[in-house]
């Protein structure tokens, strides 16, 4: 079942945080939906815009519209992840996503704030909610490039009037993560004591994590066994995910975990099976152990186990 995000956050807020997991195929739908259903978590499906370019949106639609039906339980939103305002529109003119997310965050503080108000007015129009940005994460992701120096911690004052402005209904806040593999070039730092700030500054008000994925040494090791070059991977401790929910963060969202499964999968399956040439077989493969690890995700975020009650509020 499809909901608005805004449904998900009201269940969850300073309890537990949802999943926002970004899919760009057919193993990676299944085995998410696979997952939520193992852990009974309710999540969010997120669509970014390099996933519409890598093939026709409708393919992407298509498949989401098919994963619920095998999957009648599921109970999910589907959010447009980091869209530009022409993406934003489309996917609001669409009638299929439940939320967008304006990020207009490289911009000067006013233009953000006067591109996400259009995108407000536009979504709210058609009764589709709107996650905005403030402060910028460092980081690679797809069309997404900052640098270290130039990445910078959210204003607790500012993200205040931002959302009085706007009108959005969740923001993304930049405390220290940052979106790719290599996130930290030194320890990490989360920075707690800004989410904090933030909070009192916007009691109840739904909070969003960009650039968590974790990084798991593990997988790293073994994709640089099968072949990989992957070198200083670090991420987001994952145990601190329930701290933030308790501090307001009610979506958090992971996109390089995944890969890195998919890549391990791959790469050692073809290492191991070098006569192979029948793609469905790591494919198998790859749909069991991401949905693992969605299972593994959703204990972090406390969501798994709420489906149930989830279910209840939607009744």
């Amino acid at each position: 079942m499809i909901v608005t995000t805004k449904k998900l956050f009201e269940a969850a807020y300073g309890k537990y945080a949802i999943g926002a997991y970004n899919i760009n195929n057919m193993e990676q739908a299944m085995g998410l939906f696979q997952g939520c259903i193992d852990s009974q978590a309710p999540f969010i499906i997120q669509i970014s815009k390099g996933a519409r370019d890598y093939t026709n949106k409708l393919m992407l639609e298509g498949m989401i519209r098919a994963a619920n039906e095998v999957f009648p339980d599921a109970i999910f939103a589907v959010h447009l992840d980091h869209g530009d305002e022409e993406a934003c529109y489309d996917c609001i003119a669409s009638g299929f996503y439940s939320s967008v997310m304006i990020d207009a965050s490289h911009e000067s503080y006013e233009k953000n704030i006067k591109i996400t108000k259009r995108i407000v007015d536009a979504a709210h129009a058609k009764g589709i909610v709107v996650e905005a940005e403030l402060g910028q994460l460092g980081g690679v992701e797809e069309h997404v490039s900052v640098s270290e120096e130039k990445a910078k911690l959210t204003n607790p004052d500012q993200a205040k009037d931002f959302v009085d402005r706007t009108g959005c209904d969740s923001l993304a806040v930049a405390i220290g993560t940052s979106h790719g593999a290599f996130k930290f070039s030194g320890s990490q730092s989360l920075h707690f004591d800004v989410l904090e700030q933030i909070q009192k500054k916007l009691p109840g008000f739904p909070l969003v994590m960009h650039g968590s994925s974790s990084v798991p040494q593990d997988e790293v090791e073994r994709i640089n066994n099968a072949g990989g070059k992957i070198l200083g991977a670090k991420g987001v401790d994952a145990t601190q995910f329930k701290k933030a929910a308790l501090l307001g963060v009610t979506k958090i969202n992971i996109d390089t975990d995944g890969r890195l499964v998919w890549t391990r999968v791959h790469r050692e399956f073809f290492r191991d099976h070098p006569e192979e040439f029948d793609l469905r077989k790591p494919g198998q493969t790859f749909m069991k152990e991401y949905a693992k690890f969605i299972v593994e995700k959703n204990n972090y975020l406390g969501s798994a186990g709420q489906l149930g009650a989830v279910r209840k509020l939607m009744s």
